[in-house]
């Protein structure tokens, strides 16, 4: 995981080399990121990863060999592999719940805003999850029908009254400087607070507390 004052070392994935150059022409040093490899298909993501030490995979999801799901879950299965943000231009539901489901930390359109991509890897590569509020009403009610989809501790009553605060402002897509701002409390305190909300919940990362959190009606989705 990148530091502040690291640049973040960013993976590209995507099968068109015009994207990989739109996308190298967004993600610049002078916002703190570099782009140290690209893989124009899934099968290639792993010997990448080893080569560049990437902070952060950005996936594309269809490719011609192996798909975006596949190459993520692959990853996923190692704990020291980095986080995947899932960049897309289809606005399919069942396509990106599959993605959170392989263990992609979050998603976003590739009609969004070039800030927010910045943004985006940025918090994907300090330990948050991101998922573009645009469709994550629709993506998560695809999350939850899929039969696949592992049910979390259904043991909210559990979280002391904090815990709960904090869930909730995960769910509302706050990062840790933003929830220990809005709590008063030290960024030290808030880590502390979501291992321990993991633990209890038995939720696998932050994007599956989002999923929770929406589940159990602690945060509304956007769009």
């Amino acid at each position: 995981m990148a530091t502040p004052e690291e640049l973040v070392r960013v993976l590209l994935v995507d099968d068109q080399e015009l994207v990989r150059s739109g996308l190298r022409r967004i993600l610049r040093r002078r916002d703190g990121i570099e782009v140290v490899g690209e893989c124009e298909d899934g099968d290639q993501v792993a010997a990448a990863v080893a080569a560049h030490a990437p902070d952060v995979v950005v996936m594309d999801l269809r490719m011609r060999r192996v798909d975006g799901i596949t190459a993520t879950r692959a990853l996923a299965a190692d704990p020291a592999a980095p986080p995947v943000l899932v960049l897309t231009t289809f606005d399919d539901d069942e396509l990106l719940s599959g993605a959170l489901r392989a263990g992609a930390a979050g998603f976003l359109l590739k009609d969004s805003p070039a800030e927010d991509l910045v943004r985006a890897v940025r918090a994907v590569a300090a330990g948050q999850a991101l998922l573009d509020p645009t469709v994550t009403g629709r993506v998560l009610s695809a999350y939850r029908a899929a039969p696949s989809a592992v049910a979390a501790s259904d043991a909210v009553e559990e979280l002391t009254a904090r815990e709960l605060e904090v869930l909730r402002l995960m769910g509302r897509g706050l990062t840790n400087s933003e929830i220990a701002a809005t709590l008063v409390i030290s960024e030290v305190t808030v880590k502390s607070h979501i291992g321990r909300i993991f633990l209890k919940l038995d939720l696998r990362d932050r994007a599956a507390a989002i999923v929770y959190a929406f589940d159990r009606g602690l945060v509304a989705p956007a769009g």
